[in-house]
């Protein structure tokens, strides 16, 4: 096997749309890939200094959206482009935006599931950023997303996840096995 070193390599890395207001009530989206799930009902997430944590200080909630193939461009716009220089950024994603239900957060139609969030801990902050750990309070689908048993049919979402090594973006994939199931053949 050939050695790397260390890497920000842990796969899959979520490509996730975190979604704030402003002290104005203005709507806002970020990229992050380096992300994930805390515990039964929280997530973390590893935020620099941007006009999300601006709008956190702020508002301590938000939503947690997953990109999709089809809302890549836009995806990725809102990661390379800054909320606090770029006034009109979001009207460039041509995202439908409307309030969240249970939070006060911004909620975008393009993206199929949303996690509605509230902040509980920011761990090691500075003026460079921190961790966050939010509580889940609510997780929205859209409906044509949901499968025959009611519940969300992530395969059929197109979800992309982010590719540290090539700084790529890769659609996942089909359906493979049934997680705690499939191993007991082997027992």
């Amino acid at each position: 096997m050939k050695s790397f070193g260390s890497k920000p390599w842990v796969l899959p890395q979520p490509v996730l749309i975190i979604g704030t207001y402003d002290k104005e009530g203005k709507a806002n989206a970020m990229n992050a890939a380096w992300g994930g799930q805390w515990d039964m009902h929280e997530i973390m997430i590893s935020l620099g200094s941007h006009q999300t944590t601006d709008n956190l200080s702020v508002n301590s909630e938000l939503t947690v959206a997953f990109a999709t193939t089809e809302t890549l461009v836009a995806a990725d716009y809102v990661g390379i482009v800054s909320g606090r220089n770029t006034p009109d950024k979001m009207e460039r994603t041509q995202w439908t935006i409307e309030k969240a239900p249970s939070v006060n957060a911004p909620l975008f139609q393009e993206l199929p599931i949303t996690l509605e969030c509230k902040v509980k801990e920011k761990i090691d902050e500075s003026e460079t950023g921190y961790y966050l750990v939010a509580e889940i309070v609510n997780i929205l689908c859209d409906e044509k997303y949901l499968a025959e048993d009611g519940q969300p049919d992530v395969e059929r979402m197109d979800i992309i996840t982010y590719d540290p090594v090539h700084h790529t973006y890769i659609q996942l994939g089909k359906t493979v096995g049934k997680a705690f199931a499939d191993g007991k053949q082997l027992k």
